[in-house]
């Protein structure tokens, strides 16, 4: 089934407009048992946690069985606390994390001459179809995945078989799509649909699971004001969903700017961003945006940690991101297996990295400056850097400061991408 729905104003579709859609699309559906795939709570802003509230309360009423199982790839565990903010009152023993290094079966290979065709012979290697057991549990009648398509580093736009391959994936899949997406070159592939990582999802998808009762809920969001706005809401089976919701993201959520911003300042809201795994979205959203020699300030209250999984975490810290060349030179030496067992990790510090094109300032108050420091970062106090870039002051976009420095203003990263126009 397909069912799309546009929003036609800027405020995006009201409450009853998406309650209804969702209703109409387990219209008639014999259902005893379904499984929930949402995003966690780092992709709040996406109106999942209420769309998996509507498809709760609703599956509920007819007796059926449901079980929530957050795409958490290798986040942390959403809390008590989180999921209730989140998702509302959907009871928390509902809700079942995932372990990408435990909780997963392989069920095919994507192969490495397919690889080698997509990426212009860049990746050779084949890659692991790895799942959480729960998908191919076929107690399950229907497999619903809710997430918002958004420019994304790793695969160009975010979400659908992502969803299920990362966000409730293994090892194997989660490290090469991130080293395959470093390797070929993020700023090639963000805001755009069919890159090679993508390629890749959608083999798996139609080789591997075509066989699975799974529907997507794609939204379209935004959130200029901290409230998030849904302007787009495509629910089906086939890709076409996903190319709708594409086309109406990239309208949305990417922004152009006339020329390099020199100063870009950056506000990680910290009931999100508590560590620079997922606070590094400030770097890789603005990349293309950021004049050369211009400076990104990263204001960070909640990051204390560099990695969400503390295994990243500690090769975060012994390598740092210190640029391409020198994280695969890093990479490609036999001495470093620590490095070249987590491919994910290193294809993050790649993507973390500047390549010394701009400088990244991160001010913090739960972390270090010497420990920001330490992995190749500029450090500030938060305290003392947001009394002068209060971002409860500055608005979205270009801020002229009372001494009469220009800066750009952004308060979400995760929600865009940031293009100069003049490079693009």
């Amino acid at each position: 089934m397909e069912l799309f729905l546009r929003a036609k104003d800027e405020f995006g579709l009201s409450a009853d407009e998406i309650r209804n859609a969702l209703l109409k699309s387990i219209e008639g559906k014999d259902l005893y048992k379904v499984l929930i795939i949402p995003p966690d709570f780092t992709r709040f802003h996406s109106n999942a946690g209420f769309i998996t509230n509507v498809y709760y309360h609703a599956l509920k009423e007819r007796g059926c069985a449901v079980d929530i199982l957050p795409a958490l790839g290798t986040h942390e565990p959403v809390t008590e606390e989180q999921a209730k903010e989140m998702f509302g009152d959907i009871p928390f023993d509902r809700f079942i994390p995932h372990n990408w290094r435990n909780d997963v079966m392989k069920i095919g290979e994507v192969p490495g001459e397919y690889l080698s065709e997509i990426t212009d012979g860049l990746w050779n290697d084949p890659v692991d179809v790895e799942i959480n057991r729960l998908v191919l549990d076929e107690s399950y009648a229907l497999i619903l995945s809710p997430g918002q398509v958004v420019p994304h580093e790793v695969i160009g736009m975010a979400n659908h078989a992502k969803n299920l391959f990362v966000g409730v994936g293994g090892s194997d899949m989660i490290n090469k799509s991130h080293m395959v997406g470093a390797v070929y070159g993020m700023e090639r592939m963000m805001g755009k649909d069919h890159t090679p990582v993508r390629r890749v999802f959608d083999y798996a998808l139609t080789h591997f699971l075509k066989d699975r009762p799974i529907l997507f809920i794609l939204t379209v969001c935004t959130a200029p004001d901290g409230i998030s706005r849904t302007h787009g809401l495509f629910i089906g089976n086939t890709r076409r969903a996903l190319e709708e919701a594409i086309a109406l993201s990239q309208e949305m959520n990417i922004d152009f700017v006339e020329t390099g911003i020199k100063k870009c300042v950056v506000y990680l809201d910290p009931a999100e961003f508590k560590s620079t795994w997922l606070g590094n979205k400030s770097v890789y959203r603005t990349r293309m945006a950021i004049a050369d020699g211009g400076e990104l300030l990263v204001l960070a209250p909640g990051v204390a940690k560099f990695g969400e999984d503390a295994a990243v975490d500690v090769l975060i810290r012994k390598y740092g991101y210190r640029g391409r060349l020198h994280t695969l030179e890093e990479f490609e030496n036999p001495e470093n297996k620590d490095l070249r067992a987590n491919m994910g990790a290193a294809a993050h510090l790649i993507h973390g990295s500047s390549d010394g094109r701009f400088s990244i300032t991160y001010a913090v108050k739960n972390i270090t400056k010497k420990e920001i420091e330490s992995v190749g970062f500029k450090a500030a106090d938060y305290d003392e850097t947001a009394k002068r870039y209060d971002p409860a002051k500055l608005r979205y976009g270009y801020n002229t400061m009372p001494d009469g420095e220009e800066i750009y203003f952004i308060p979400n990263p995760a929600l865009g991408l940031w293009i100069n126009k003049e490079r693009f």
